[in-house]
């Protein structure tokens, strides 16, 4: 038998160089949409195992990471709320909808301060990776509904559990409405993405700002975290005079909501906050003013000669 030929990419984007790309424009002239999306989750304690990937390093059930991450939902998750509520920076919320169900006092905090809620699965401990195609319907669908029972809100965004997901994953969002994915992590744009129905965009979550990364795997202290969020900010932000670039903080509570991590992360939402060209936004504004005024002009872009 022989072998599936191996591809060099996904095939879900287009590339196009910066120069060659429509400019794009933010509301009131801002030169750069922030926003922030802390990751609002919940991990089981002893998950059902998943050929893709062992949720712990250690044998199930892992005690200690367990309570490590349920830090997060008892402690952290309030302090990272209220630092970005006295700045007035609203989240977009990449939740695990069993959130509702275990914590839903958090989901109501985040409603009162007219946060957004989008995706992030059922559990932090699930993955798509091995599900079948009516699993994953049916798991976007309880997502969709539950969001839509807890808030009254529409589900507009999509960030895979764990980052994993397969072949048809944007296409099954797409059915089922959802109008931007995290998932791709390939540009500092919002870009458009090949679906089979609908209009889905990319917009930018970025790995590099992610707080895990930074603490856990590159080991930076919290004032170095800072640093790195104000020189992201201050490149992309002179880069938006040209055309409108994108800025994402991933947040997860365990990490960022430590006490001795709050004071940097405070002081670099300030800077931000404090330039007057900057667009305070939500993802779903994102992608709803990017699919509205420039999806059209990138997809035409895209398919010119030498694009």
């Amino acid at each position: 038998m022989s072998e599936a030929p191996r591809r060099a990419e996904p095939g879900l984007y287009d590339f196009v160089p910066p120069p060659k790309r429509p400019r794009i424009t933010w509301p009131n002239g801002a030169r750069l949409a922030f926003w922030v999306a802390p990751n609002i989750e919940f991990y089981e304690l002893d998950p059902p195992p998943n050929a893709a990937r062992n949720m712990w390093t250690r044998p199930n059930p892992d005690a200690m990471n367990y309570g490590w991450r349920e830090f997060g939902n008892r402690v952290g998750v309030w302090r990272m709320i209220d630092v970005m509520a006295a700045l007035g920076i609203r989240g977009s919320v990449s939740l695990n909808v069993a959130i509702c169900d275990h914590h839903p006092e958090i989901v109501r905090r985040c409603l009162d301060l007219g946060w957004e809620l989008f995706s992030h699965g059922v559990y932090n401990t699930r993955f798509v990776a091995n599900m079948s195609e009516e699993q994953e319907r049916a798991m976007i669908r309880d997502v969709v509904d539950t969001i839509r029972r807890a808030s009254g809100q529409q589900v507009e965004g999509w960030l895979s559990p764990a980052l994993y997901n397969n072949d048809r994953t944007m296409d099954l969002l797409a059915e089922h409405g959802i109008r931007y994915t995290c998932d791709l992590f390939h540009d500092d744009q919002p870009t458009p993405v090949r679906t089979k129905t609908g209009r889905m965009c990319s917009i930018p979550y970025s790995l590099e700002m992610n707080d895990i990364l930074v603490y856990a795997r590159q080991m930076q202290t919290p004032r170095e975290y800072g640093r790195m969020i104000k020189a992201q900010f201050d490149q992309l932000y002179e880069e938006g005079a040209e055309s409108g670039t994108v800025m994402c903080v991933p947040l997860h509570p365990y990490m960022v909501g430590q006490a001795h991590r709050l004071e940097p992360f405070a002081e670099a939402l300030d800077y931000v906050a404090r330039h007057d060209k900057v667009w305070l936004a939500t993802g779903a504004e994102i992608a709803r003013w990017y699919l509205d005024r420039h999806f059209d002009a990138a997809v035409a872009a895209a398919r010119a000669p030498g694009g």
